[in-house]
């Protein structure tokens, strides 16, 4: 029996898996053929509908003009507010509900939040290979629950399970560009003690992707291959290569209000929107606001306008990597006959506040009662912002640019959260006519764009999944609209809902919520809009048409009922409320040196929000170098041993702590643990106020403390636990700049970690399904 039918997740360093098949392969004379066309997604994170010069922007992208020039450009499709049910939509063809992805991958219970694909649901890889299609993909997965990203998981959500013969990038949602946390190749993770200088995660993922292209073509040229290119960029933190950063120089002083305008102005110039259509104003709703950029100190402008600059370099850098692609596919003579589509997942975000961020970790605190005096951020170093040693975001103020010409961001049911660019080209099989614009203005959702992909590639989805029969898509393939722009939209209705904002949209009409978290999901809340004459919701005609807003809001509830919406969250209670089968990972845990580094979300586990202590054994001999390591330049703590002196660097979002006291004697570690061996303590203690002190023994005696400092909570720290080296992004760059990774050769023996009590401000909470599915809608 082949190994891969026998089950196994590892097998000679390649990961296989073999879904059940119900439909027959892709002829094998049309795939030798090379009649089957390739099939390309490109996702990008957090973009919005504005940033690629086809929607109006400044920022130089040719070679996303290139598509849009030989293809077709969407300006009425929609996303999810948020990536995870984005992406689970768009592979799934379900809508996000139902696809088990309210929000974002997490571990709640309740069934739109189980963050975890079904059983019973064949992804578009799954069918393409079914199909005879090599199916590979690069980036960002965020499909797989918190829980099950652990080097001991059970691995039937990750990428190869789910339809994927190759795959290299993150399984989470967010990770550094220059020095990533924790990077997978297939189903196993890759150890990296230090990245190149010149690593860049968006050229590392293209370098992955054209060698996978390369690889399959050269065993078997005529099979055709599905690539998935799931971006990093541009989610935060933001950060970019230095001279794609120097390209944009000054490009942004005049600031947003400017840059708005001018991407307005052109979309109007190449008819993305009709004449008479108004640009929505500047952001006025609660915690959502935009200053006037003319009211900005000049110190504020200039350092403003850095973190657009590198937004922009990100952007370009994605384009620039883009054009790698298609000039191989060109140089293979692949290029007529693949389909590429271009996207994002939601609009751009909000996440860093009026004033942008250093820390970009610092300020997900899920609903935390967070004292009068936190401070969530740091001094910023302008020249630093985009480089490896910041994790940043850019101010609110830029994604107001970004969602040219709608209204809020990423999280929001209105058009600045939802609506994105779509490129789709397929030069043999979708050729453009003379003179024709190719823009299409029918809606369309995410959930379609799956399904229209095997639509023009006629590859049938699968019936049956691991003998099961397949859910019934909510996707509907919309080949027919890109091939004649005067057909009528064929969705003409699609329910939304993130964290208390919803919204309904029927033919023309859109009923939304701007939702504020504690109050009541009552109907008093919906705006009702017509988005045919009114595509940026500026004329709200609920007070006219009450009837009508009865109407669409019982459709909206019926959608809601339909797609396992309920129970509504606005305060981030249910990504609180924890499974029991956690509790596992809340016991003590030995670490040792060469042991792989502990994933991010297994490692908070043993320290957030709580106190905890650290055990490291070491001989009485004892070369200098890191004895643990949790965390990164988002914030962290590092143990080492240097020169002679036991250090602790204490990374606070930003703002560093160091403390030493020197190891003296011949052999002074010696005594408490056993002969020839010593301990050295390492007490965290959760303080009142979100805040943490550390004591530092050896042999039972106290040689150093640290603190009163602010806690790490939420994403921080975000590289996990490494033992006997730094790996990844480091705690202190300082010490990273004198020994690198710095890797303690010999001693360290291990370091246990061993959890405390839980600081009462704790809110996880094992979760009462039955109990809170009850409150729905008043």
């Amino acid at each position: 029996m082949p190994h891969e039918a026998r089950g196994y997740e590892h097998f000679g360093g390649v990961v296989n898996e073999l879904a059940s098949q119900s439909t027959p392969s892709w002829p094998a004379e049309r795939r030798a053929s090379g009649d089957a066309p390739n099939v390309i997604v490109v996702l990008l994170d957090d973009m919005g509908f504005s940033d690629i010069s086809p929607y109006g922007s400044e920022i130089d992208t040719p070679n996303v003009a290139r598509l849009a020039d030989e293809g077709y450009r969407f300006t009425n499709y929609h996303s999810s507010p948020v990536c995870s049910p984005a992406r689970a939509a768009l592979l799934t063809g379900l809508n996000p509900h139902r696809a088990g992805f309210a929000t974002v991958a997490g571990d709640p219970g309740y069934p739109g939040y189980t963050m975890q694909i079904p059983d019973d649901a064949p992804t578009i890889a799954e069918s393409f290979r079914a199909a005879g299609y090599a199916t590979l993909m690069v980036g960002k997965w965020h499909l797989t629950r918190d829980s099950l990203m652990n080097d001991a998981a059970d691995r039937s959500s990750w990428p190869l399970q789910r339809g994927f013969d190759r795959f290299y990038g993150s399984m989470e949602g967010l990770t550094s560009l220059f020095q990533p946390h924790r990077l997978i190749r297939d189903n196993s993770p890759l150890v990296i003690d230090e990245f190149p200088e010149d690593y860049h995660l968006t050229d590392a993922l293209t370098d992955n992707a054209l060698a996978m292209i390369k690889g399959v073509k050269a065993s078997e040229n005529g099979k055709p291959f599905f690539l998935y290119f799931a971006h990093q960029a541009v989610h935060g933190p933001l950060q970019a290569k230095p001279e794609d950063i120097e390209k944009y120089r000054g490009m942004y002083d005049d600031g947003w209000d400017h840059v708005r305008g001018e991407r307005f102005r052109r979309q109007i110039r190449d008819g993305l929107f009709p004449e008479g259509t108004r640009c929505a104003p500047r952001n006025t709703e609660p915690g959502c606001e935009v200053v006037p950029w003319d009211s900005l100190s000049d110190e504020q402008r200039t350092l403003f306008a850095r973190y657009m600059e590198v937004y922009a370099a990100s952007v370009d850098n994605v384009d620039q990597n883009l054009g790698r692609l298609i000039d191989q596919l060109k140089a293979m003579g692949e290029y007529d006959n693949t389909i590429i589509a271009f996207t994002s997942d939601n609009g751009g975000t909000g996440e860093g506040g009026p004033e942008g961020t250093r820390s970009y970790f610092s300020q997900f605190t899920l609903g935390a009662r967070l004292p009068a005096d936190w401070v969530s951020d740091v001094e910023r170093d302008i020249d630093l912002i985009g480089g490896p040693r910041t994790f940043v975001h850019y101010p609110q103020g830029w994604a107001y640019a970004s969602n040219t010409p709608f209204r809020l961001y990423k999280g929001h049911t209105y058009a600045g959260g939802v609506r994105v660019p779509l490129i789709l080209s397929w030069p043999k099989g979708m050729p453009r006519a003379e003179g024709e614009s190719g823009l299409r203005r029918q809606y369309a959702y995410v959930s379609d764009l799956g399904q229209t992909l095997l639509e023009l590639a006629n590859v049938p989805r699968l019936t049956e999944r691991h003998g099961r029969p397949a859910q019934e898509v909510d996707g509907i393939g919309f080949g027919a609209l890109v091939r004649d722009g005067s057909l009528p939209a064929l969705r003409t209705e699609q329910y939304t809902e993130f964290v208390g904002n919803r919204s309904l949209v029927r033919g023309n009409e859109k009923l939304v919520t701007e939702h504020l978290p504690g109050r009541p999901f009552s109907d008093d809340e919906w705006r009702l809009y017509d988005i045919s004459i009114d595509p940026t919701e500026l004329n709200d005609l609920a007070a006219e048409r009450p009837e009508r807003v009865r109407e669409l809001a019982e459709a909206w509830r019926a959608a809601a009922w339909r797609n396992t919406v309920f129970p509504l969250g606005d305060d981030g209670s249910l990504m609180r409320q924890r499974p029991a089968s956690e509790l596992r990972f809340e016991t003590a845990v030995t670490i040792f040196p060469g042991t792989p580094t502990l994933e991010r979300f297994r490692s908070n586990k043993l320290t957030k929000l709580r106190s905890f202590e650290i055990i490291a054994r070491l001989d009485a001999a004892v070369d200098d170098g890191v004895i643990v390591a949790h965390g990164d330049q988002g914030g962290g703590y590092v143990l080492f041993i240097e020169n002679g002196r036991l250090c602790l660097s204490y990374n606070e979002y930003g703002r560093m702590h160091r403390v030493s006291a020197p190891l003296d004697g011949p052999a002074p570690l010696e005594g408490s643990v056993g002969a020839g061996e010593g301990a050295i303590r390492a007490a965290f203690t959760a303080l009142p106020d979100f805040a943490v002190s550390v004591s530092v023994s050896v042999d039972g005696t106290e040689v150093l403390t640290l603190g009163p400092v602010a806690q790490l909570i939420s994403m921080a720290p975000f590289t996990g636990i490494s033992v006997g080296v730094d790996r990844g992004s480091p705690v202190d760059w300082e010490l990273f700049e004198r020994h690198r990774s710095f890797p303690m050769r010999s001693g360290l023996r291990s370091v246990e970690f061993v959890p405390g009590p839980k600081a009462p401000y704790n809110g996880e909470l094992i979760a009462q399904i039955e109990r809170d599915m009850e409150r729905t809608y008043e």
